[in-house]
C-alpha cells in the first residue's frame, strides 16, 4: 500500500467523510483515518438523526450553504441508492425575539424559501400535539426535515471508496511533522505522507493542541425517545421542530416507524475531555429531567416512557460559529471544527468546500464569517461560552 498521497484527512466522521469523497471524486489520491470506525457512537454524529432546514437569521452564509448542502445530499442519495432525507418539515417555536423573526423573514424573501409564519392557534389547529404559550409564534419550514445522520456518513464513506480513496480505521495518530512543502503523520502502523493536511478531529481536537490551539469545548449532550401518541406525532403527520422554554431551548423529531418522539436540548450540557469517562444516557437526573419538562409542557402526549436515550458530542466554539480555515502558519494545513449542534446539516457542502479549498486554493461559498483570525488573540479566546459549567 501507498504511504504518500495529495491529502490526508484526519477525522473521517461527518466533515472529513464528505472531504474525502469529494476529494476522491476529483481525482485527488486522498487518504482518510479515524481513530474509530465511522459511524460511530464516539463523535457527533451517532444518534440517527439531524435536522436540516434552510432558514437562517444574520449573514446570508449559512441560508446559501444550506442550500447548496441540502442539493449535494439529494446527490448522494442518487449515487448510493439509499434514503437520506425526509422533507418532514420543520416547525420552529418561540417567541419573535427568540426567533430572530424580522431577520429570517428577509433572508427567506431573498431565497424563495417556503415559509409559513403561524401565530399560537394556528399552530394547534395545524398540530393538535403542540400547546405553545399564546405569545409565541411559528415558522414552518415545508421543505426542511431531517437527515439519517449515521447513514449519511456511511453513504460518503461507501462512496469516498468507490472513487479511490483509501481509509484506515481504528488508526490512533501519534504525531504530526509539518514542513514547509508537506505531512508526515506518523501512526503505529507506520508514516504516511502528503502534501497537504485537514484536520477535522471534531470533539478530538483537543489532542491536536501542538499543532493548532483552537478555542473549543467539547459538551456531553443527551438526547431520549419517549413514547408518544402516534396518532399525532407520526413522521407522516408530524414534522421536526425547535422550540425555545424558560428552562432552555430544545429540537426534536417526529416519531419514525414507532420508535417515539426524540428530543435533545440544544443548551446546558457537560464539560468532557478526550480521556475522560463519557458517561451513558441517565447517568445524570437532567438527561431525563430536561427533556421530559419540555415535552410536557410543548409536546404533552409526547412524555411518555423513555423507551431509550443516547448520548453524543457538541464542539462549542465561543459564538457558536464554525471555523474553516488555513492553519495560521501552514497554507496546506486546513481545519474543520467547531460545529457547534447545528453543523451537520452542513456536512455535504463542507466537503466540498474543503475539496475546492485543497484543489483549487479557494471555494465559491462564503466562508469569511468562519475564519480562525476572529480568534486572533488570547483576549477573544477567552470570550464566555454561553454555557454552564456543571
Amino acid at each position: 500500500m501507498s504511504t504518500s498521497y495529495d491529502v490526508i484527512v484526519i477525522g473521517a466522521g461527518s466533515m472529513g467523510m464528505s472531504a474525502g469523497y469529494h476529494l476522491a471524486k476529483n481525482k485527488v489520491k486522498v487518504l482518510l483515518m479515524d481513530k474509530f470506525d465511522p459511524p460511530h457512537a464516539a463523535g457527533s454524529h451517532h444518534g440517527e438523526t439531524r435536522l436540516i432546514r434552510h432558514a437562517y437569521a444574520g449573514s446570508s452564509t449559512y441560508t446559501a450553504m444550506a442550500l447548496r448542502a441540502d442539493h449535494l445530499w439529494k446527490e448522494l442519495e442518487e449515487s448510493s441508492g439509499q434514503r437520506l432525507l425526509v422533507r418532514s418539515g420543520v416547525l420552529n417555536m418561540g417567541v419573535a425575539e427568540s426567533l430572530n423573526l424580522g431577520s429570517k423573514l428577509k433572508s427567506t424573501a431573498a431565497f424563495g424559501l417556503k415559509v409559513d409564519q403561524l401565530d399560537a392557534d394556528e399552530i394547534r389547529k395545524r398540530w393538535p400535539g403542540v400547546n405553545p404559550p399564546d405569545a409565541y409564534i411559528g415558522l414552518y419550514e415545508e421543505d426542511a426535515g431531517f437527515l439519517y445522520s449515521e447513514a449519511c456518513v456511511r453513504a460518503y464513506r461507501q462512496q469516498a471508496i468507490a472513487e479511490g480513496a483509501r481509509l484506515l480505521v481504528n488508526t490512533p495518530v501519534t504525531s504530526i511533522k509539518i514542513g514547509k512543502s508537506g505531512v508526515t503523520v506518523q501512526t503505529l502502523d507506520g508514516a504516511y505522507h502528503a502534501d497537504q493536511l485537514i484536520l477535522s478531529a471534531g470533539a478530538w481536537f483537543s489532542r491536536l493542541n501542538a499543532i493548532i490551539e483552537l478555542p473549543i469545548r467539547s459538551i456531553r449532550k443527551a438526547v431520549a425517545w419517549f413514547k408518544s401518541d402516534e396518532s399525532l406525532y407520526d413522521s407522516a403527520r408530524f414534522p421536526g421542530f425547535t422550540f425555545g422554554a424558560e428552562n432552555g431551548g430544545f429540537y426534536g423529531f417526529p416519531s419514525i416507524d414507532g420508535s417515539g418522539v426524540k428530543i435533545g436540548r440544544h443548551d446546558a450540557g457537560q464539560l468532557w475531555k478526550p480521556g475522560q469517562p463519557f458517561e451513558p444516557f441517565g447517568h445524570y437526573a437532567e438527561d431525563e429531567k430536561d427533556l421530559r419538562q419540555a415535552l410536557e409542557a410543548f409536546l404533552p402526549q409526547a412524555a411518555g416512557q423513555v423507551l431509550r436515550g443516547a448520548v453524543c458530542k457538541y464542539e462549542l466554539t465561543p459564538d457558536e460559529h464554525f471555523i474553516i480555515d488555513r492553519h495560521p502558519e501552514h497554507a496546506h494545513v486546513l481545519v474543520a471544527c467547531g460545529f457547534s449542534g447545528h453543523g451537520f446539516k452542513f456536512a455535504s457542502v463542507v466537503g466540498e468546500i474543503l475539496s475546492d479549498l485543497s484543489s483549487e486554493g479557494t471555494t465559491e461559498q462564503d466562508i469569511s464569517p468562519f475564519a480562525l483570525s476572529r480568534f486572533s488573540t488570547r483576549a477573544n479566546y477567552s470570550i464566555k461560552f454561553n454555557l454552564p459549567n456543571k
